[in-house]
């Protein structure tokens, strides 16, 4: 089977990579966004499935535009039987979607219906849930809403991170794709299961923004949100000389310390860790970052900063 890849999230790469190597399919070409400027010097960096598939021989596409007419007949050309996309950051146009034969799926990094959209992972730790999956999918014009063609699951661990639960999920590509591929090879049409519209939700693309605290809501909401955010978009606070305070997991949700304050207040400094009032409980902080410095543990922060009972975090006007 001739296999077309559309993927530039590095999520993807494990399912390219099994592609390549162990899968026994033809892969005819890769698109992937263009090269794309980064760090202070804005140094022009290649997608990382282009670089899997230039050590590989295998052409790449890198399309301003995947409904650009050249670039649609250049994709015409390679002749694949399946289309997959991974992450691949655009909406794709119905002619693009009608040119292989066997279908143009999508391998997507949630329990769909649940959590469309540009952040599944950050928002099935976000949301409390205890189990994600990575699922294969028919790719149609409205976003994420493909029938399903089957699902692989995963626990979501306690202490998960949005970095973690990226990879173990990235990791399950390559099993999704083993059980699905045969399904479309088999000579009859591969299972397709409709997604329930009533049990849609849905999060969109995330901005640094989104990760400032909130200290006026729950504990247990911020503590998964710290997990969520990391490594991206993060999340941060503010000092009371107006300096950013970046914040990381682990952090320990103390539900009835016996002390109270408004929220942002710290209420208690120890050795390893300091206590902050939420909006319902507190939250113990162990890993922070200063403005203009390094991630640090909590105990080098306190050493070099006179934080103590009744100081408080966030804006002045929170």
């Amino acid at each position: 089977m001739k296999i077309l890849f559309l993927g530039t999230g590095e999520i993807g790469l494990p399912a390219l990579r099994w592609l390549l190597e162990k899968s026994g399919h033809e892969i005819v070409g890769v698109v992937t966004q263009p090269d794309k400027p980064v760090g202070r010097k804005q140094t022009l960096m290649p997608p990382a499935p282009k670089v899997l598939a230039i050590a590989q021989g295998v052409p790449v596409l890198q399309p301003e535009k995947v409904r650009d007419p050249d670039y649609l007949a250049a994709i015409r050309a390679l002749e694949p039987d399946l289309i997959l996309v991974v992450a691949y950051g655009q909406l794709l146009p119905q002619a693009l979607i009608d040119i292989p034969p066997l279908g143009c799926i999508n391998l997507h990094a949630s329990l769909l219906p649940r959590h469309r959209g540009a952040s599944p992972i950050q928002a099935a730790i976000l949301s409390g849930d205890r189990e994600t999956a990575m699922t294969v999918m028919f790719v149609v014009r409205k976003l994420d809403a493909g029938d399903i063609v089957l699902q692989e699951r995963l626990e979501i661990a306690p202490e998960d991170t949005g970095g973690t639960l990226h990879d173990k999920l990235a990791a399950l590509g390559p099993v999704a794709l083993e059980k699905a591929l045969p399904l479309f090879e088999s000579g009859e049409p591969a299972p397709r299961l409709p997604q329930a519209e009533n049990e849609v939700t849905y999060l969109g693309k995330l901005n640094r923004e989104d990760g400032e605290i909130d200290w006026a809501q729950p504990a247990e909401v911020l503590g998964r949100l710290i997990r969520a955010y990391d490594p991206w978009p993060g999340t941060y606070t503010w000092l009371e000389d107006s300096k950013k305070l970046k914040l990381f997991p682990p952090v320990e949700v103390d539900p009835s310390s016996g002390l109270s304050g408004e929220p942002g207040t710290v209420l208690a400094v120890e050795k390893h860790a300091f206590l902050v009032a939420t909006g319902q409980g507190a939250l113990w902080i162990k890993d922070v970052q200063p403005e203009g410095s390094r991630r640090m543990p909590a105990s080098a922060f306190l050493a070099g900063h006179a934080i103590s009972p009744g100081a408080r975090l966030g804006k002045a006007n929170d």
